[in-house]
């Protein structure tokens, strides 16, 4: 008797544990979603159309930076970008990794003319591509290519390298980055295949989500976790002919069974970006693509961010 009272106790405390749990993330989602709101109230036209814009770097630089040169950011370029046209994102770096010391001074340069200088003071959302570890970052950790992870079918590999991954990067001063890719590898002449989890649905579902849930953990927030971004919805690695950014002839059927649901998995695991395919599906390009950006993904999938 005194067992069933004691699992009942404790049965008791954690739906009560549950359930303070599901109230606190309903209040801060709400909360954010009110401070949202708000302050998008108060957005110009200009500023709202800035918020949407993303350049790189290289855009707001006086020295691209390479190996045999440092990179250096022009300030009079960066606070026309910020000032002037109220630039919500700035994204990547050249081919070139910096220490992650040089990091803190170009996003802490960045930050402060966007926090400090404009009317809504709105940081700007700065993202990176670190696809098989921090490839940007001097001394970072480096990981084997998405097709040779998925050859070990082991997706608590998938999950450390992106706890791994995201504790470096977010080090680094950013908090977002362009992986996982979640396109499906079956065009064997497309150029970036190994970028890919391989040609099984399934396999990629999982290996992409796990990698998901070790990068985000259950809180964006903390010091060791960043947003990751699904890539590149969707059709992107099926060119015709092979060659990258090219167009795609994918039917209804096709897109369904093999496509889709590696996509439909990453949402499910948490992530709160989308990249999309930057060239065209069955003469569409994809950013115009009605039947599968709002009827597919957002009502379908239930994508909201």
């Amino acid at each position: 008797m005194k067992l069933i009272i004691k699992c009942f106790a404790f049965l008791v405390a954690l739906i009560v544990f549950i359930n303070v749990n599901v109230v606190a993330q309903i209040y801060t989602t709400t909360k954010v979603d009110a401070q949202v709101k708000e302050l998008v109230s108060k957005m110009t036209l200009e500023e709202k159309i800035g918020q949407m814009t993303q350049v790189t770097i290289q855009a707001v630089s006086k020295v691209q930076g390479t190996k045999d040169q440092n990179h250096q950011l022009d300030l009079a370029k960066l606070e026309e970008a910020i000032k002037k046209y109220h630039v919500g994102s700035i994204l990547n770096v050249y081919d070139v990794a910096h220490t992650a010391e040089y990091w803190h001074e170009v996003i802490n340069k960045i930050q402060t003319i966007a926090v400090k200088e404009t009317r809504l003071g709105i940081p700007v959302l700065y993202g990176i591509d670190a696809i098989h570890g921090v490839t940007y970052t001097k001394g970072s950790t480096l990981f084997p290519q998405a097709i040779s992870m998925a050859a070990t079918w082991n997706t608590e590999i998938a999950k450390q390298s992106g706890e791994i991954t995201s504790l470096e990067t977010k080090a680094s001063g950013i908090a977002w980055n362009f992986y996982p890719v979640m396109d499906i590898g079956r065009q064997p002449l497309w150029s970036r295949l190994w970028e890919t989890f391989g040609e099984d649905v399934y396999l990629a579902s999982q290996m992409g989500s796990s990698y998901i849930k070790g990068a985000q953990g259950d809180d964006l927030s903390a010091p060791d976790k960043l947003a990751t971004c699904l890539k590149h919805y969707v059709g992107y690695s099926f060119p015709i002919n092979g060659l990258d950014r090219t167009p795609a002839w994918i039917s209804e059927r096709m897109m369904r069974e093999y496509f889709l649901p590696s996509f439909e998995a990453g949402i499910l695991a948490g992530s709160p970006s989308v990249m999309v395919n930057s060239a065209e599906v069955d003469g569409i390009p994809g950013h115009a693509n009605y039947h599968l950006l709002t009827e597919v993904l957002r009502n379908e999938m239930n994508f909201k961010d």
